[in-house]
């Protein structure tokens, strides 16, 4: 569990016996019941055979640090902690040490990994190489449904735009001010803009003092936390141009499904954005000059526009559930048969179970 039960969707299937932690928010919090946390997982670990962790994250890591030496274990990589803690992404007074730690560890768990599944194609990849068996398959499943059947068309005529936004505002990581500053500079420049944020956290009512203080209240919009796909799928259809200028990411779940609805879209130079769109529609994280000069450039091109939502479309089909599947099967089955291999070397007595469970 990556975060705090207070955010977690209840998962549940055939197989999945899930194993309560404390619930808490923070590091003070995670300190304050580290020992339940700690007696919880090694009672957990005597009980299961095969391990697959999703990392970077807390419990993740205290798994991997009771982990006994040579124990197989797979590892889903699907952010990157040095990204996470740059400036700009976290305001901590030990951002600086948060980022150097937990970017030691992250490489550290890719070299000790039995395998090792990427979110992105190389991006991941390359900073936190995996040397025994890696593979790179996004975690964004998209349904049949969510794709547009065609691209979108852009008339000439078009003077007025809309940009939006999906991601929490629980953290800066999304650069959602950098975002509302380049809004500002581009208004302040005569082009007609609106900016919608779907999502919701401890920083948006900082983020509406800061849209007032640039001039564009009036122009900025908080939707809040949309519970309801539907309710995200009517607002990506809205809006003319999906912007994601994040300080990290590994791949965005919210930028393909924007572009699985014909969006063209606006991204950094993080994470695995770059294998998602052309370098012409990429910004370096946090430089609003630059994000301002890309908005303005992108929407006074109507061609342009469409050439972008067509790309845009045929990159989304790629991540189709039933294209991802299998691949996501195969890994599974590798860290599996190193997970028995290892058992039959271990093992005192002649059984033991064909099919090990995963944690």
């Amino acid at each position: 569990m990556c975060k705090s039960a207070r955010q977690m969707e209840k998962a549940s299937g055939v197989g999945i016996q899930p194993v309560p932690l404390p619930d808490f928010l923070g590091a003070l919090e995670f300190v304050k019941h580290y020992p339940t946390i700690r007696r919880t997982i090694q009672k957990a670990l005597a009980e299961v055979e095969a391990i697959q962790l999703r990392l970077p994250c807390s419990i993740g890591t205290e798994v991997w640090r009771l982990l006994t030496a040579q124990r197989p274990y797979g590892i889903e990589v699907v952010a990157d902690p040095y990204d996470s803690f740059a400036a700009g992404s976290v305001k901590h007074p030990l951002r600086s040490f948060f980022r150097w730690q937990f970017t030691r560890n992250l490489k550290q768990q890719c070299l000790d990994a039995t395998a090792a599944l990427y979110v992105t194609k190389q991006a991941l990849q390359a900073r936190y190489p995996c040397p025994h068996y890696s593979i790179g398959i996004s975690d964004v499943d998209l349904s049949d449904e969510l794709l547009v059947s065609t691209s979108r068309s852009f008339r000439y005529e078009l003077r007025s735009f809309n940009l939006i936004l999906v991601g929490s505002l629980a953290q800066l990581y999304k650069a959602p001010d950098v975002l509302i500053k380049a809004v500002s500079i581009c208004v302040q420049q005569g082009l007609d803009l609106k900016l919608t944020f779907v999502g919701d956290g401890k920083y948006r009512q900082e983020l509406e003092k800061l849209a007032a203080t640039e001039g564009v209240s009036d122009r900025v919009h908080f939707q809040g936390q949309l519970f309801d796909r539907n309710a995200v799928i009517e607002q990506l259809d809205q809006a003319d141009i999906f912007v994601l200028p994040s300080h990290q990411e590994g791949l965005p779940r919210a930028m393909i499904e924007a572009m699985a609805r014909g969006l063209p879209c606006i991204g950094s130079v993080v994470g695995g954005i770059p294998e998602l769109l052309a370098s012409e529609d990429l910004v370096p994280p946090g430089d609003v000059t630059a994000l301002a000069a890309k908005i303005q450039e992108v929407t006074l091109n109507p061609t342009r526009m469409a050439r972008m939502s067509d790309r845009n479309l045929n990159q989304a089909r790629e991540y189709c559930e039933k294209v991802l599947h299998h691949q996501r099967i195969e890994f599974y089955r590798y860290v599996r048969n190193q997970t028995e291999l290892w058992l039959n070397l271990k093992a005192n007595s002649s059984w033991r179970p064909q099919n090990p469970k995963l944690i």
